[in-house]
């Protein structure tokens, strides 16, 4: 028998992001990604999965990702769970997904320093963005580096690599700071940045924080008459196209290190963003978040199909190899 005439497979999946609270944008972004990978499979007759998802948003709370990962797991007795955009989210589920044959399918930027047979990985990984950023930093603005983040682990890891990249070469850390993820209040820091006039600025802050970062240090370099974006640029390896938006002005001549940006010229990607901007141009442009929920949700299809099976074991097995022609190459899993 043809695939294209087999029956499709109902396959219930999680969405587990959070489109609401201090990171709205980005989990709303990807939550679009997984949703256009989703009609495109539904209508695909060789994809013997049929996806049904179940959707939760924890609203940024990393206690209400436990939660609803536990109701998915347990009560709704899913396997394949799309979700966390946080490490520190990833980690407080991983449990709960080991007890419970779960596979997590996590689209986010990944720190490094963890495996799990309980989760595909498909974000970017240190090597694929902060090294590159490293190099590019050092070659072409200095070694004094002003580091700010998010208190949690991607923060802290990714400042741990920078941090030893700039030593190996002489450089310096000017300063360091941590805080909370949704602390606004960030003028006393920029004025503090400003005064140690750094060759730049690495900022691992997420959602609403980052978003008042730049803003508060753009204003206090014009108050010190510094041409802040030439002079003192800030650097991410997380701040996302989504999110240019709650910004605004101060978000521009900044630097950004990613595996995906939506100018990005193939047949795939131009058809990617045509489509996303038919259905989510209201969220803005699509970004690096999104084009790895919606490479995660492909996989899990392609898995099954090579599988006959959603069971965990035989995804698990047969993602290993898996492949297909992503948004800016080929996509494959080994």
């Amino acid at each position: 028998m043809f695939l294209g005439m087999m029956m499709k497979m109902d396959v219930n999946i999680g969405i587990l992001f959070s489109t609401s609270g201090s990171y709205r944008a980005v989990g709303e972004s990807m939550r679009a990604g997984a949703e256009l990978a989703i009609s495109e499979i539904n209508e695909d007759p060789c994809s013997l999965a049929k996806l049904v998802p179940v959707v939760i948003d924890p609203g940024g709370i990393t206690a209400s990702y436990v939660t609803a990962a536990q109701k998915l797991l347990c009560e709704k007795k899913i396997t394949h769970i799309f979700g966390c955009y946080t490490s520190s989210s990833r980690k407080e589920v991983l449990p709960f997904f080991e007890k419970h044959d779960g596979l997590l399918w996590y689209p986010s930027h990944y720190e490094g320093f963890e495996t799990s047979e309980n989760v595909v990985y498909t974000g970017a990984a240190p090597n694929q963005h902060i090294l590159p950023l490293s190099k590019h930093l050092l070659e072409h603005h200095g070694n004094r580096g002003w580091f700010v983040g998010s208190n949690y682990v991607w923060a802290w890891e990714n400042n741990r690599i920078l941090r030893e990249r700039l030593m190996e070469v002489g450089g310096v850390v000017v300063g360091e700071r941590y805080f909370p993820v949704g602390e606004t209040d960030m003028m006393a820091l920029a004025q503090q940045i400003v005064s140690d006039r750094p060759d730049f600025v690495f900022t691992t802050l997420i959602g609403k924080s980052g978003y008042a970062f730049f803003r508060a240090l753009r204003e206090a370099a014009n108050a010190a008459g510094i041409d802040q974006p030439n002079d003192m640029p800030v650097a991410s390896c997380s701040l996302s196209e989504a999110e240019l938006p709650a910004i605004g002005s101060a978000a521009s001549g900044h630097l950004s290190s990613s595996v995906y940006f939506s100018t990005i010229n193939s047949p795939e990607n131009n058809q990617f963003v045509s489509e996303w901007n038919r259905r989510f141009g209201d969220l803005g442009h699509a970004c690096a978040d999104a084009e790895a929920t919606y490479n995660a949700v492909h996989l899990l299809s392609q898995a099954v199909t090579k599988a006959g099976s959603e069971g965990f074991t035989a995804v698990r097995d047969a993602v290993k190899s898996a492949q297909f022609i992503a948004l800016a190459l080929r996509l494959i899993v080994k």
